[in-house]
């Protein structure tokens, strides 16, 4: 396993990337959650298939790419064809999160992220749910960042007792959950004034990233959106402060 200081070089999250067929063999067979494999195209001998098995049986995140772009992503200079991100803390059920509501005797809520790929964002938002009482944080596997070392130290401790769960799909998440009673709402600028939303019973908080928003899907299997009131020159917020505006909305109106 291959750590450096900060946890962070050249924008990557190097800390808990293992390199090498047999130490990314025995992470899969150890039961390590891998959120991501880099496999170098063209490797077809038995033990880097292996490691390709072990990904598809698991549904880990399998990306096969060049050579060079192997070599600029290792750390050891000794991959031998394979590169694993783990992740630095175990995921958690979507249930369990309903479970803690129902021990709390507390209305669900949870905290839904779309397109967010930025750890920094990702552990201030974890942060954020913890102190705002939240039952959860639900990401997607895809086009997402995992509980990385620098999500953990983001989060200021908070990952240590806020739940998160990753999905593969985060609509239909979405829609099983409405089955259990849970509304969802969508941040959207042009959605109405979230003042004027009641969003005092269980209720999933869907975020999106500052670029792109919320998916197409995602947003069409809300219920409503809503959005901040902004009196400035630009039209946009960092996700982490839109999740902490709004998580504190649900907060006071719940208070209320």
């Amino acid at each position: 396993m291959q750590k450096n200081r900060d946890g962070e070089k050249d924008g990557r999250d190097l800390s808990l990337q293992i390199e090498g067929r047999n130490a990314v063999l025995e992470a899969f067979r150890s039961g390590r959650t891998i959120d991501k494999l880099f496999v170098q195209k063209g490797c077809q001998d038995g033990p880097v298939q292996t490691i390709v098995r072990e990904a598809k049986k698991r549904d880990t995140i399998l990306e096969f790419v060049d050579k060079e772009r192997l070599s600029r992503l290792s750390v050891t200079g000794r991959h031998q064809g394979v590169i694993a991100f783990v992740a630095a803390y175990e995921y958690a059920e979507v249930e369990e999160m309903l479970a803690l509501a129902k021990e709390r005797e507390e209305p669900p809520f949870l905290i839904l992220l779309d397109n967010i790929e930025d750890p920094h964002n990702l552990g201030a938002i974890i942060r954020t749910a913890n102190l705002a009482g939240a039952h959860g944080v639900i990401i997607p596997k895809r086009r997402a960042v995992g509980l990385t070392a620098v999500v953990a130290k983001t989060s200021a401790g908070a990952l240590n007792y806020t739940k998160v769960a990753k999905v593969t799909n985060l609509a239909r998440t979405i829609e099983e959950l409405k089955e259990k009673g849970i509304w969802f709402v969508c941040a959207d600028m042009k959605g109405r004034t979230m003042y004027e939303a009641d969003m005092k019973g269980p209720i999933g908080l869907v975020i999106g990233s500052e670029g792109e928003g919320v998916g197409r899907l995602v947003k069409e299997s809300c219920d409503f959106t809503v959005g901040i009131p902004m009196k400035g020159q630009i039209d946009s917020l960092n996700a982490s402060v839109a999740a902490g505006i709004l998580a504190y909305e649900i907060v006071r109106q719940r208070m209320s």
